[in-house]
């Protein structure tokens, strides 16, 4: 489509940001991340993010930004759909929630929408509302995408089944890749067609250390005093929903001396499994368990090292703070997380632990190991790109006809709006 904004340069832009959030939170975090960039740059817009799980209201959002929650999927081990919790069939459930977007973005007359990682929507429930943005002529469409998705093979078999390319070329004018082309080279693994490649742009990853300095950046309140006073090893197992062997493993693992140990569960961990992890951290006072933590990165800080799965935004946290980590990702229904483990693994960012791998011992080898030589790795700031961020509120720009176009690698400053601004890429060198 090819639709121009109508605002002046003083009017206030509108921005909608979509994700559909069917297991865990890492959808609507990376979604928040981006509406708090927006937000704060200088095309100080108005945004409405669209999240699929009722814990999104537990996130603090900056002036400006407001949201709208739609009654929840969830996604079994086998990716299948169903309703969370309201008692619908699938199918009308998904009619609802289209009808309720549909509603509020003809209300909302966004100038940019942003549909994270599905072209269609779950279960195609964005279909109805792309073709009446388009119908209107007002709103541009981007499709924002993770690093990795899958393996290319079913990258590829699944987005021929689901017409996605098409759906691309229908109602989408840009593609961005939250990630590092020299990293994953996300159009050559999935073979996106040319006209499909030449509308996307990789952006670098998403550095989430901007929330650090939001004046409502919780802390660590929940944590006894004696964590404040000694080094701890960082356990987080994204949503929860398959953390528990992780988990389990660690709360048996042997910590370092002198060391304690923190394991957030997350949210969507099953009540069963909480018993079960806090039945094995009753006789440990070395450790402490949290439930859902609405800013994991001050835990990180803190922390001696880490301890987590593969999903992006913990991945991300890591590497934005430089922390010492180990990497069990997860291989079902996805291989995304192995991918992007093994991908960082080979940069000598990370190390990796396979999930069939998994157990007490070889979480205390590797914690062992750390404590007796830290700080011996690079910062990853140095081997791959974080200014993902600067590149979106650039992008946004662009798309909004708020700052003249600007090259994205290599960038031109002088082209760009100074809060806008790209900083030249580092060195890629990849470690043998």
């Amino acid at each position: 489509m090819h639709c121009t904004t109508e605002h002046g340069s003083e009017s206030t832009a509108r921005i909608a940001l979509y994700s559909h959030d069917t297991m865990g939170l890492g959808h609507l975090r990376r979604n928040q991340l981006i509406a708090q960039s927006l937000a704060a740059s200088s095309l100080n817009p108005g945004i409405l993010t669209i999240a699929g799980v009722h814990e999104a209201g537990l996130f603090a959002m900056p002036p400006g930004v407001d949201r709208l929650t739609l009654p929840a999927y969830r996604k079994d081990h086998g990716g299948g759909y169903a309703p969370r919790s309201l008692r619908l069939g699938t199918e009308a459930l998904t009619a609802l929630r289209a009808r309720v977007m549909g509603a509020a973005l003809e209300s909302f007359e966004p100038d940019l929408l942003i549909v994270d990682n599905v072209p269609r929507g779950a279960l195609e429930e964005l279909n109805p509302v792309l073709e009446r943005l388009k119908a209107r002529g007002r709103t541009r469409c981007v499709l924002g995408l993770r690093d990795v998705l899958d393996t290319p093979a079913r990258v590829r078999t699944e987005w021929r089944r689901r017409m996605n390319i098409s759906a691309i070329r229908e109602y989408y004018d840009a593609v961005w890749i939250y990630g590092d082309q020299a990293v994953y080279d996300a159009t050559r693994e999935y073979a996106l067609p040319p006209d499909i490649a030449k509308k996307t742009r990789f952006t670098g990853y998403l550095d989430p250390a901007v929330r650090l300095g939001r004046a409502d950046c919780e802390s660590h309140p929940s944590l006894p005093e004696r964590f404040a006073e000694q080094p701890f090893t960082l356990c987080v197992v994204g949503g929860g929903q398959d953390g528990r062997a992780i988990g389990e493993a660690f709360l048996q693992a042997q910590l370092p001396r002198g060391e304690l140990g923190v394991l957030v569960t997350g949210p969507f961990l099953p009540p069963e499994e909480q018993r079960r992890i806090a039945d094995l951290a009753a006789d440990n006072p070395r450790v402490s368990i949290l439930g859902l933590v609405n800013e994991p990165m001050r835990l990180m800080q803190r922390a001696s090292r880490v301890i987590a799965m593969g999903g992006y935004n913990s991945v991300m946290e890591i590497l934005s703070l430089g922390k010492p980590a180990l990497l069990v990702p997860r291989d079902r229904p996805r291989l995304e997380q192995r991918i992007r483990a093994e991908r960082l693994r080979n940069l000598g960012l990370i190390d990796v632990l396979g999930s069939e791998d998994l157990d007490p011992r070889s979480l205390s080898r590797w914690m062992h190991a750390d404590a007796a030589t830290p700080g011996a790795s690079i910062h990853p700031r140095a081997r791959i790109d974080l200014l993902g961020l600067d590149r979106v509120r650039t992008l946004a720009g662009e798309m909004l006809g708020r700052v003249p176009r600007c090259s994205i690698d290599p960038p031109r400053p002088e082209l760009c709006d100074s809060s806008l601004r790209q900083t030249p890429r580092t060195d890629y060198a990849i470690a043998s």
